[in-house]
């Protein structure tokens, strides 16, 4: 099962990503309040805010601040009214860009996508633009030098669809969306910690950049990245470190 390199570049994408923590807690408090807004403050019956639990303990956020997070979104608390707005455009080459959103204010939100999208040369898209191109899935990678073989077993045994090693030995596992949490706890019980343990958009198919085109599609993904109301940006891009 043998896929192409990935594990560099996704490595570089995460950690632009969780670079702030600041940001990153910013991001976390939005997720947390509105899993438990939609499926309550019981993370054993609401899988999302289990995702997002997890997710802060990673991150060192204080046990407080998610509490306060999740009375926030079930109601006990008063706070933003957070909604969540999926954007969808284009960057250099027809490289294809997904923006996931938690504003409580549209109009802002939109306009500030806009700008980061035509700022560098990309722009907007219309809903389900470019979302057809990505696969709705759960997503964990492994650091080269995990036993395949191990990760095979326990994955697939849970559920999972599909594992892949690519050229540097770093190892992915794909699982339905629905099947995220099985297949995680079935990994973390055979002793395999993941990289990256998350439900992702994941591209189809990816588009290879250098030069000038490279260096303009970066800045499009870091100014989305460092919106306030961003909260993940999906991408088909493959670039240069």
């Amino acid at each position: 099962m043998a896929g192409h390199s990935k594990w560099a570049n996704i490595k570089h994408k995460k950690a632009r990503a969780d670079a702030s923590r600041g940001k990153l807690f910013t991001r976390l408090i939005k997720e947390i309040t509105v899993a438990a807004r939609l499926g309550g403050g019981d993370p054993n019956m609401n899988p999302r805010l289990r995702l997002a639990m997890d997710k802060a303990a990673d991150g060192n956020m204080p046990k407080d601040t998610v509490n306060r997070a999740i009375q926030r979104g079930v109601g006990a608390e008063d706070g933003a009214n957070y909604e969540e707005i999926r954007y969808e455009g284009y960057g250099l080459g027809g490289v294809a860009v997904i923006v996931d959103c938690m504003t409580d204010n549209r109009v802002r939100t939109v306009a500030e996508v806009r700008h980061a999208f035509s700022k560098h040369g990309g722009n907007l898209g219309t809903e389900g633009s470019v979302a057809f191109q990505f696969t709705h899935c759960g997503q964990f990678l492994f650091a080269p030098g995990t036993s395949e073989d191990a990760v095979m077993e326990a994955a697939l045994e849970a559920g999972a669809e599909d594992v892949q090693t690519d050229e540097e030995g770093g190892i992915e596992v794909t699982c339905a969306v629905n099947d995220f949490s099985q297949v995680k706890v079935a990994l973390e019980a055979a002793g395999l910690k993941a990289e990256v343990a998350e439900i992702t958009m994941k591209p189809q198919t990816t588009i290879e950049l250098s030069g000038d085109d490279a260096v303009k599609m970066q800045k499009i993904l870091d100014t989305l990245e460092n919106l306030d109301d961003t909260q993940e940006v999906y991408h088909n891009a493959i670039l240069p470190e």
